[in-house]
């Protein structure tokens, strides 16, 4: 199954035995205080530096949100995506809980762009799969049905047939859904990161759906988690996962390298060009990306 999203002038093709494809996590408030300030102030400086930081570090796509307290999404959202295309030719992904910050976006977009996310509660599938199928837009699945994130394969797995069945109803084909295992903290259950895996290879064995996932939500309240998340993504991208949502600028190279191993890098010329393209950021960059 093959996944396409687009730029102004780029096309990201995701499929099972394809590279990888990173998309940049960057571009969100959650856990970076001075971008979070500075879009309650109407900053947005930021946004085209942490763009052009990312695509250089491997990143094919971008999530942008701009989910501050206080934000208006309605308003900022779509001129966050307008300075993020100007400033590098790569697909977006808008990333809102609001339906109609989530049109704004769309209606200033090019290309084909991803949208995230949607779940298998009835009222967000009510709400944004006709979104998805007006606008022609990929989505970000998740695989979690009302009453919260389900503890076992099989309940993730049901939720995942939901969306599927839902897409079927409006006219959204699978290839036009890239299905997220769902990553839950290792702090609050040491056998969660096995139970994202197992739903992991399902989805592929079961749906043969393109993955996604926010590998580095596993880390959360542990030390050295940038550890935890080099590992992790790697065990991911054995299980199936082929477009995770990462920080290209810390986890690039373990990406590339997992690729290489599993034989999709003729002469390990993507993990070469990553490397040397990460040692000059680090060059340019003294101090650590934030």
């Amino acid at each position: 199954m093959q996944t396409q999203l687009r730029g102004i002038h780029s096309t990201v093709l995701i499929s099972p035995d394809s590279p990888t494809v990173m998309i940049g996590e960057r571009l969100n408030p959650t856990g970076r205080k001075a971008f979070s300030t500075e879009l309650q102030a109407g900053d947005l400086s930021r946004v085209a530096r942490d763009a052009a930081s990312q695509v250089a570090a491997g990143a094919a796509v971008l999530d942008v949100n701009v989910g501050a307290v206080g934000v208006d999404e309605v308003a900022v959202l779509p001129r966050a995506v307008q300075i993020v295309q100007d400033t590098v030719d790569v697909p977006v992904s808008i990333d809102s809980p609001d339906p109609a910050a989530l049109v704004a976006a769309l209606k200033v977009v090019k290309g084909r762009p991803l949208i995230n996310s949607l779940n298998a509660e009835e009222k967000k599938l009510h709400e944004l799969m006709p979104i998805v199928a007006e606008y022609g837009a990929v989505a970000i699945a998740l695989c979690m049905p009302d009453g919260g994130i389900p503890s076992t394969v099989e309940g993730r797995l049901a939720a995942a047939e939901q969306i599927l069945e839902a897409a079927e109803r409006c006219g959204v084909s699978a290839d036009s859904l890239l299905f997220d295992p769902l990553a839950t903290t290792i702090s609050t259950d040491h056998r969660s990161g096995l139970l994202t895996l197992e739903v992991t290879r399902e989805l592929r064995r079961q749906f043969g759906v393109n993955i996604t996932v926010g590998a580095s939500n596993a880390s959360h309240g542990m030390p050295e988690r940038e550890t935890l998340n080099l590992v992790f993504m790697t065990q991911l991208i054995v299980a199936g996962v082929n477009a995770p949502i990462c920080n290209p600028n810390k986890i690039a190279l373990a990406v590339r390298a997992a690729d290489l191993m599993l034989g999709r890098d003729e002469d390990g010329l993507s993990y070469i060009r990553a490397y040397r393209a990460l040692e000059k950021l680090k060059a340019q960059t003294p101090s650590p990306v934030s």
